[in-house]
Protein backbone atom coordinates (compact mmCIF):
# COMPACT_ATOMS: atom_id res chain seq x y z
CA UNK A 1 0.00 0.00 0.00
CA UNK A 2 1.36 3.38 -0.94
CA UNK A 3 0.48 6.05 1.76
CA UNK A 4 1.48 9.67 2.37
CA UNK A 5 4.87 8.06 4.03
CA UNK A 6 5.93 6.06 1.37
CA UNK A 7 7.42 8.41 -1.09
CA UNK A 8 9.51 10.44 2.04
CA UNK A 9 10.96 6.90 2.72
CA UNK A 10 11.51 5.96 -1.03
CA UNK A 11 13.12 9.47 -1.58
CA UNK A 12 15.21 9.23 1.69
CA UNK A 13 16.88 6.09 0.78
CA UNK A 14 17.53 7.68 -3.06
CA UNK A 15 19.33 10.67 -1.82
CA UNK A 16 21.45 8.46 0.40
CA UNK A 17 22.49 6.58 -2.91
CA UNK A 18 23.32 9.77 -4.24
CA UNK A 19 25.38 11.58 -1.90
CA UNK A 20 27.25 8.49 -0.83
CA UNK A 21 27.80 7.50 -4.91
CA UNK A 22 28.04 11.08 -6.28
CA UNK A 23 30.40 13.13 -3.33
CA UNK A 24 33.75 13.46 -5.51
CA UNK A 25 31.72 14.84 -8.23
CA UNK A 26 29.42 17.01 -5.93
CA UNK A 27 33.05 18.77 -4.52
CA UNK A 28 34.55 18.79 -8.57
CA UNK A 29 31.51 20.88 -8.90
CA UNK A 30 32.06 23.02 -6.00
CA UNK A 31 35.70 23.65 -6.61
CA UNK A 32 34.44 24.41 -10.40
CA UNK A 33 32.21 27.44 -9.05
CA UNK A 34 34.48 28.39 -6.82
CA UNK A 35 37.30 28.77 -9.83
CA UNK A 36 34.85 30.90 -11.86
CA UNK A 37 33.05 32.99 -9.38
CA UNK A 38 37.00 33.89 -8.12
CA UNK A 39 37.81 34.88 -11.74
CA UNK A 40 34.56 36.78 -11.83
CA UNK A 41 32.95 34.34 -13.89
CA UNK A 42 29.45 33.33 -14.51
CA UNK A 43 27.62 30.33 -13.68
CA UNK A 44 25.36 29.50 -17.31
CA UNK A 45 22.60 26.95 -16.50
CA UNK A 46 20.96 25.09 -19.23
CA UNK A 47 18.11 22.46 -18.72
CA UNK A 48 14.89 21.98 -21.24
CA UNK A 49 11.64 20.83 -19.49
CA UNK A 50 11.33 20.07 -16.03
CA UNK A 51 15.20 20.44 -15.48
CA UNK A 52 15.70 23.97 -15.97
CA UNK A 53 13.95 24.05 -12.23
CA UNK A 54 17.99 23.37 -10.94
CA UNK A 55 18.99 26.70 -11.82
CA UNK A 56 15.78 28.39 -10.52
CA UNK A 57 16.31 26.85 -7.44
CA UNK A 58 19.39 28.41 -6.69
CA UNK A 59 18.76 31.93 -8.14
CA UNK A 60 17.13 35.05 -7.08
CA UNK A 61 16.73 34.42 -4.13
CA UNK A 62 17.75 34.94 -0.46
CA UNK A 63 20.70 33.02 0.23
CA UNK A 64 21.33 32.45 -3.20
CA UNK A 65 24.59 33.05 -5.46
CA UNK A 66 24.14 35.72 -7.63
CA UNK A 67 26.60 35.01 -10.53
CA UNK A 68 24.04 32.20 -11.85
CA UNK A 69 22.40 32.78 -15.40
CA UNK A 70 19.93 30.59 -17.07
CA UNK A 71 19.66 30.18 -20.41
CA UNK A 72 15.45 29.92 -21.11
CA UNK A 73 14.70 28.37 -23.80
CA UNK A 74 11.71 30.62 -24.31
CA UNK A 75 14.25 33.35 -25.38
CA UNK A 76 14.38 31.26 -28.57
CA UNK A 77 11.52 33.53 -29.20
CA UNK A 78 11.71 36.20 -26.96
CA UNK A 79 15.02 37.31 -28.09
CA UNK A 80 16.00 35.08 -30.65
CA UNK A 81 13.53 35.36 -33.98
CA UNK A 82 11.72 31.89 -33.67
CA UNK A 83 8.43 31.94 -34.55
CA UNK A 84 6.38 30.69 -31.80
CA UNK A 85 4.28 28.60 -33.62
CA UNK A 86 7.69 26.77 -34.37
CA UNK A 87 8.81 26.55 -30.89
CA UNK A 88 5.92 25.23 -29.96
CA UNK A 89 4.85 22.72 -32.85
CA UNK A 90 4.05 19.60 -31.13
CA UNK A 91 5.07 17.84 -34.56
CA UNK A 92 8.66 18.58 -34.54
CA UNK A 93 9.57 19.58 -30.79
CA UNK A 94 11.76 21.96 -30.64
CA UNK A 95 14.09 20.64 -27.47
CA UNK A 96 14.56 17.69 -29.36
CA UNK A 97 16.46 19.64 -32.98
CA UNK A 98 20.03 19.63 -33.25
CA UNK A 99 21.83 22.33 -34.82
CA UNK A 100 19.49 25.49 -33.08
CA UNK A 101 22.14 25.95 -30.07
CA UNK A 102 24.09 28.14 -31.53
CA UNK A 103 21.33 30.61 -32.04
CA UNK A 104 20.79 30.50 -28.06
CA UNK A 105 24.53 30.62 -27.28
CA UNK A 106 24.82 33.68 -29.10
CA UNK A 107 22.26 35.75 -27.14
CA UNK A 108 24.01 36.08 -24.35
CA UNK A 109 27.79 37.72 -23.15
CA UNK A 110 29.55 34.79 -22.37
CA UNK A 111 33.41 35.07 -20.71
CA UNK A 112 36.19 33.22 -21.13
CA UNK A 113 36.06 32.13 -17.34
CA UNK A 114 32.73 30.79 -17.56
CA UNK A 115 31.56 27.38 -16.56
CA UNK A 116 28.24 25.26 -17.72
CA UNK A 117 25.98 22.72 -16.10
CA UNK A 118 23.70 21.25 -18.39
CA UNK A 119 21.22 19.42 -17.25
CA UNK A 120 19.10 16.43 -18.85
CA UNK A 121 17.40 13.26 -17.28
CA UNK A 122 17.47 11.37 -20.43
CA UNK A 123 20.92 13.54 -22.12
CA UNK A 124 19.52 12.48 -25.50
CA UNK A 125 17.70 15.25 -27.17
CA UNK A 126 19.92 17.74 -29.23
CA UNK A 127 19.75 21.18 -27.94
CA UNK A 128 21.52 20.00 -24.41
CA UNK A 129 24.11 17.72 -26.21
CA UNK A 130 24.45 20.96 -28.84
CA UNK A 131 24.71 23.19 -25.80
CA UNK A 132 27.31 21.41 -24.14
CA UNK A 133 29.58 20.81 -27.13
CA UNK A 134 29.30 24.14 -28.35
CA UNK A 135 30.37 25.17 -24.60
CA UNK A 136 33.48 22.85 -24.94
CA UNK A 137 34.57 23.61 -28.02
CA UNK A 138 34.68 27.20 -26.83
CA UNK A 139 37.39 26.80 -24.14
CA UNK A 140 34.56 25.99 -21.34
CA UNK A 141 34.60 23.44 -18.26
CA UNK A 142 31.48 21.93 -18.68
CA UNK A 143 29.39 19.89 -15.81
CA UNK A 144 26.57 17.61 -16.75
CA UNK A 145 24.04 16.40 -14.37
CA UNK A 146 21.99 13.27 -15.73
CA UNK A 147 20.49 9.74 -14.80
CA UNK A 148 22.95 7.23 -15.61
CA UNK A 149 19.97 4.66 -15.66
CA UNK A 150 18.32 6.49 -17.91
CA UNK A 151 20.35 7.47 -20.54
CA UNK A 152 22.26 4.22 -20.72
CA UNK A 153 18.76 2.47 -21.64
CA UNK A 154 17.90 4.85 -23.90
CA UNK A 155 18.73 4.83 -28.05
CA UNK A 156 21.13 8.12 -28.76
CA UNK A 157 18.39 10.36 -31.05
CA UNK A 158 21.52 13.28 -31.71
CA UNK A 159 23.20 12.84 -35.28
CA UNK A 160 26.68 12.79 -33.30
CA UNK A 161 25.45 8.91 -31.88
CA UNK A 162 26.40 10.56 -28.45
CA UNK A 163 24.96 10.75 -25.10
CA UNK A 164 25.08 14.20 -23.08
CA UNK A 165 27.29 12.47 -20.48
CA UNK A 166 30.03 12.08 -22.93
CA UNK A 167 30.80 15.63 -23.45
CA UNK A 168 31.06 16.50 -19.56
CA UNK A 169 34.35 17.53 -17.58
CA UNK A 170 32.36 16.49 -14.98
CA UNK A 171 28.92 14.09 -14.53
CA UNK A 172 27.01 13.93 -11.70
CA UNK A 173 24.27 11.39 -11.39
CA UNK A 174 21.19 12.24 -10.13
CA UNK A 175 20.59 8.54 -9.58
CA UNK A 176 17.24 8.63 -10.47
CA UNK A 177 15.56 5.80 -12.32
CA UNK A 178 15.15 4.82 -15.72
CA UNK A 179 11.62 6.94 -16.26
CA UNK A 180 11.69 8.71 -13.77
CA UNK A 181 9.54 7.97 -11.76
CA UNK A 182 10.15 5.85 -7.92
CA UNK A 183 7.43 3.93 -6.66
CA UNK A 184 6.18 0.71 -7.68
CA UNK A 185 2.09 0.55 -7.72
CA UNK A 186 -0.14 -2.18 -8.33
CA UNK A 187 -1.01 -1.09 -11.48
CA UNK A 188 0.53 -1.06 -14.56
CA UNK A 189 2.60 2.51 -13.87
CA UNK A 190 5.63 3.78 -11.34
CA UNK A 191 4.04 7.11 -10.02
CA UNK A 192 6.36 10.29 -8.26
CA UNK A 193 9.07 11.38 -10.62
CA UNK A 194 12.26 12.60 -8.78
CA UNK A 195 14.98 14.00 -11.03
CA UNK A 196 13.58 17.42 -9.94
CA UNK A 197 14.18 16.76 -6.18
CA UNK A 198 17.01 14.87 -7.07
CA UNK A 199 18.69 17.94 -9.30
CA UNK A 200 17.57 20.50 -6.88
CA UNK A 201 19.08 18.82 -3.83
CA UNK A 202 22.41 18.30 -6.18
CA UNK A 203 22.05 21.91 -6.87
CA UNK A 204 21.59 23.76 -3.32
CA UNK A 205 24.54 21.29 -1.89
CA UNK A 206 27.00 22.77 -4.46
CA UNK A 207 26.05 26.19 -3.40
CA UNK A 208 26.63 25.70 0.21
CA UNK A 209 29.81 23.90 -0.65
CA UNK A 210 30.91 26.93 -3.28
CA UNK A 211 30.48 29.77 -0.77
CA UNK A 212 32.19 27.77 2.00
CA UNK A 213 34.79 27.43 -0.03
CA UNK A 214 34.69 31.41 -1.30
CA UNK A 215 34.76 32.07 2.73
CA UNK A 216 37.82 30.17 3.35
CA UNK A 217 39.25 32.20 0.42
CA UNK A 218 38.42 35.59 1.93
CA UNK A 219 36.55 36.54 -1.13
CA UNK A 220 33.65 38.63 -1.18
CA UNK A 221 30.53 36.70 -0.50
CA UNK A 222 27.96 37.08 -4.03
CA UNK A 223 25.55 35.91 -2.09
CA UNK A 224 21.75 37.53 -1.65
CA UNK A 225 21.49 38.55 1.69
CA UNK A 226 18.13 40.57 1.94
CA UNK A 227 19.95 43.54 2.70
CA UNK A 228 18.82 46.53 -0.30
CA UNK A 229 21.82 47.84 -0.72
CA UNK A 230 23.71 44.96 -0.71
CA UNK A 231 21.52 43.08 -3.01
CA UNK A 232 21.42 45.89 -5.26
CA UNK A 233 25.13 46.43 -5.41
CA UNK A 234 25.26 42.58 -6.43
CA UNK A 235 22.41 42.71 -9.26
CA UNK A 236 24.44 45.51 -10.73
CA UNK A 237 27.65 43.90 -10.58
CA UNK A 238 26.57 41.30 -12.81
CA UNK A 239 24.19 43.11 -14.85
CA UNK A 240 23.60 41.71 -18.12
CA UNK A 241 25.02 38.54 -17.70
CA UNK A 242 23.28 36.89 -14.54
Amino acid sequence: MIDARTFKDEITVLLDQLYDSQKDNLELMAQAFRKCIEEDGVVHVFGSGHSVGLGIDIKDRVGSLVPIHIMEMADFVTKGGIPAEEFMDPKNIFERKPGVAQKLYDLYDIKPQDIFVVISNSGINGIVIDIADLAKKNGHKVIIITSMKHTLAEEPRHPSGKKLYEFGDIVVDNCGPHGDALIQTDGVAKVCSVSSICNNCIAQSVAARTIELLEEDGVELPVLNGNEEHDTYLKKKYEGRA
